[in-house]
């Protein structure tokens, strides 16, 4: 198991933020490693919206998650989690409001499934480079 969590300070108002980022469609905008995002389920943010998610795979090959909204309470608390074959994470995204705007908590928890289960110990190092290079683009679109 591995666990990436960011906070980002923003001059979006809380609203504003939370509405960027519960609509997962955005996700490329920030995540250099999201190659497309289909909505396969609902129209935008929304508890039960599903959205298959292609990102850039181990060893270059891409690789799909599917995933879920399960917790969308706004302008407060966003709650995804994606699965695959290989993995799976659970993505929960927080608002909370500043004197300046807010500020925009990601916590994301990627496991391997139980077929690649021991990639659990290395996965950790892996997920915090993908980590920084994610934070580096929330900070410029909720800048």
């Amino acid at each position: 198991m591995a666990r990436y969590v960011t906070t980002v300070p923003s001059s979006k108002t809380p609203e504003e933020a939370f509405a960027y980022m519960s609509d997962v469609r955005n996700f490329t905008q920030w995540d250099r490693g999201i190659k497309k995002i289909d909505q396969v389920v609902g129209d935008g943010a929304g508890v039960g919206s599903v959205y298959n998610i292609t990102v850039k795979g181990l060893g270059g090959k891409d690789s799909v998650f599917r995933y879920v909204t399960l917790e969308c309470d706004a302008p407060t608390n966003f709650l995804v989690k994606g699965k695959n074959v290989i993995f799976t994470s659970v993505d929960r995204i927080t608002v909370t409001p500043t004197a300046t705007g807010c500020n925009v908590t990601y916590d994301a928890v990627l496991t391997a499934n139980l077929i690649v289960w021991p990639m659990n110990i290395w996965l950790g190092r892996i997920f915090d480079k993908v980590g920084a290079v994610a934070t580096r683009g929330l900070t410029k679109v909720l800048a």
